[in-house]
């Protein structure tokens, strides 16, 4: 179905849809090349929400030489007005002949729209080319477009035997400067970087990302069920979104005052509604929420099904009596076990990067 070819220009496709890794929140990451007999005539990515879409950008570099040509684009073609025109009347006006989509778009406006447009006007259409490839690299706007859910991503630094702090608190530096930077990268992708009043009252982090140039810093969110944040914590400045369980009206106005702002999410026990915080940062359009948080909201995350992967770097070292990584009750029986699938292993450094996706409903 696919030639040899058509693999070559979508694998370009996506490396150019790749640039827009740290830059095209709320929207997905998209690429696309213009091929006319043989030659790539026209390529364009999407770099941020406004700005022109990946077809928009390479039929305009290919001008009049788009007619008669093939288009590879990692994502459907959009079919209706948003803050730019569709790309699939454009693709149209242009007098392609042939588009080749690596995956259709999940988005309910479009699903299949896109490709119905293009089939109408004569264009020939086939989709599903790297389409492994340009889901992973659009995990989370999947996950928001087709669950109401970010993807959420848990990040965690441990020794080999799995300790994350000195029971003080201490945790700078468990890993090396490359998986810290590495670290960096994965929070600099991310729409949103979440963690808890206890991560704030020992490390007093900023979260945000300094190891890798960005044009775009992540929302900082804070778990605090009872508004304990001090008001000149690093991680305010600039503003953040504070979850919390309880109403107090002048902690409230001192942490406006601060540039925050609050998200009232009362849940069992005094504590936040996860799942319905979950459910407010995917309204926001926070297509991935990278969590760097302590053993216990790692607990809870995981417990209320909350979390799609671990992001563990392991640092060949051993801690001995610590913190661990996930705060989970005791098990009765092996089988309760909550599953992981590994994903992708591999060395950074001197220390070990490990992404396993939890197996849901095992």
């Amino acid at each position: 179905m696919f030639t040899e070819v058509d693999h070559q220009h979508m694998s370009r496709a996506l490396a150019l849809a790749a640039q827009g890794l740290f830059s095209t929140t709320p929207n997905p990451r998209v690429g696309a090349v213009v091929v006319r007999d043989g030659q790539v005539v026209g390529e364009g990515w999407h770099r941020r929400a406004g700005e022109g879409h990946a077809e928009a950008l390479a039929l305009a570099q290919a001008g009049p030489r788009a007619r008669g040509a093939t288009v590879y684009v990692t994502l459907e073609p959009c079919s209706h007005f948003g803050r730019t025109p569709p790309c699939a009347q454009s693709l149209v006006q242009a007098g392609v002949a042939r588009v080749v989509a690596a995956m259709q778009d999940p988005n309910p406006a479009v699903n299949g729209r896109g490709l119905e447009m293009l089939r109408d006007a004569g264009i020939e259409v086939r989709c599903g080319l790297l389409e492994a490839q340009a889901t992973e690299l659009n995990i989370g706007f999947v996950s928001r477009m087709s669950r109401g859910l970010p993807w959420v991503r848990l990040k965690i630094a441990a020794s080999l035997d799995g300790r994350t702090a000195l029971h003080d608190g201490r945790s700078q530096w468990i890993t090396g400067p490359l998986a810290r930077a590495d670290g960096h990268r994965w929070r600099a992708r991310a729409c949103a970087v979440l963690t808890g009043i206890g991560t704030v009252r020992d490390d007093d982090p900023r979260l945000t990302v300094r190891e890798v140039p960005t044009e775009r810093q992540p929302l900082r969110v804070l778990v605090d069920s009872r508004l304990q944040v001090d008001a000149h914590a690093k991680l305010l400045q600039g503003g953040a979104l504070v979850a919390c369980a309880v109403r107090d009206a002048g902690r409230e106005r001192e942490l406006a005052d601060r540039g925050c702002e609050l998200l009232h999410l009362p849940g069992p026990g005094g504590k936040v509604d996860l799942p319905g915080l979950m459910r407010a940062l995917a309204a926001r359009g926070i297509n991935e929420l990278h969590v760097e948080a302590g053993f216990r909201l790692n607990g809870s995350l995981v417990r209320e099904g909350c979390v799609d992967e671990l992001l563990v770097y392991l640092a060949p070292s051993l801690l001995g009596d610590a913190a661990g990584m996930v705060d989970l009750p005791a098990l009765a029986d092996l089988e309760a076990r909550q599953r992981l699938r590994f994903h992708d292993v591999e060395r950074v450094g001197d220390d070990l990067r490990l992404l396993a996706r939890i197996v849901h409903g095992a």
